[in-house]
């Protein structure tokens, strides 16, 4: 199967594209706005010169079967700071692609969505009849991201006729996690590396973390079900409460942290509390996750952890 990989820089792209590389049958053409870049990347994880890397000006010179988008943003102070422009982004690659199958029919198109596309608003998880909630007549600067997934998506429902499926994620984590970004996950990292008091909001939370064996997993799944026009949310074995994720950090890592009264996590597409999917879509297609939240995410803290010591030990 030939698969174009679009926005190949992206963290989440990356590790889809090293998991790819134990496949024979699937040819990756990856494409990004700094073809240097991904080919750096690409030598410096041994992997150089196995797959094709061009600037998106080449992409639809080509023949594939499928085509997978991660253009985006995963940072939410990054989503903050591109503000309105996050809109112009998102069209202008969805675009890039649809007009593609409008000449390559045939071929299969996986987006990368997000479970903000339901809205901001997460006092419960979302389910499969869950609607979206766009306040529209009040529309803040955290919900931009979401509305421009959600714009997408119905844009992608329009065409029932092409082979399209929208992933929604989540929460999703890996080694490979820029440590800088201001996520709940990363700020506890960060206070275990650099031996400091994390400091957290109150907020009562549970989160789903993917881990990428299981995004690996799901996307392999859509790749070979029989073609269709839907969206799927993403999930584990089991989502992962604030509370037992700390105590986890703290049993396992040393952790140490304070609870505060005022929240010191950013929301840049708003306050869920329960930000995670009981949709099980997916598995209708064939997925079914091997691991849970804490599992994944102990996996990963280990390997950041052990590279740190080792960093340090070399030192």
């Amino acid at each position: 199967m030939r698969i174009a990989i679009l926005g190949a820089t992206s963290q989440i792209a990356r590790d889809l594209i090293v998991s790819f590389s134990t496949a024979d049958d699937k040819q990756l053409h990856l494409f990004a706005r700094y073809p240097d870049e991904a080919a750096k990347w690409l030598m410096s994880v041994g992997l150089s010169g196995l797959y094709p890397v061009d600037e998106f000006s080449g992409f639809a010179n080509h023949e594939f079967d499928a085509v997978i988008n991660f253009v985006g943003v995963g940072n939410p102070e990054r989503a903050l700071k591109m503000g309105n422009s996050i809109f112009d982004i998102t069209l202008r690659f969805d675009e890039l692609v649809l007009n593609y199958l409008q000449t390559h029919p045939a071929c299969r198109y996986l987006f990368l969505s997000s479970g903000a596309a339901y809205g901001s608003s997460f006092n419960e998880p979302a389910a499969r009849n869950t609607p979206a909630v766009v306040a529209i007549n009040d529309l803040a600067p955290q919900e931009w991201y979401g509305v421009a997934k959600l714009h997408a998506e119905c844009r992608h429902r329009a065409h029932p006729e092409l082979s399209i499926i929208d992933i929604r994620v989540f929460n999703y984590f890996s080694r490979t996690q820029d440590l800088s970004a201001r996520f709940l996950i990363t700020d506890i990292l960060r206070a275990i590396r650099d031996k400091t008091v994390l400091e957290t909001s109150s907020d009562y939370i549970v989160r789903d973390y993917l881990h990428p064996a299981d995004f690996y997993k799901l996307v392999s799944a859509l790749l070979s079900a029989p073609a269709a026009n839907v969206a799927v949310d993403c999930f584990t074995l089991a989502p992962v409460d604030k509370p037992n994720l700390l105590a986890a950090m703290q049993e396992n890592f040393g952790l140490r942290y304070e609870i505060i009264k005022a929240s010191a996590d950013i929301n840049a597409t708003g306050s869920k509390p329960y930000y995670y999917s009981i949709n099980r879509r997916a598995a209708d297609f064939g997925y079914y996750p091997g691991l849970t939240s804490l599992e994944g995410l102990m996996q990963e803290a280990i390997a950041i952890i052990q590279k740190q010591t080792t960093q340090a030990g070399s030192n």
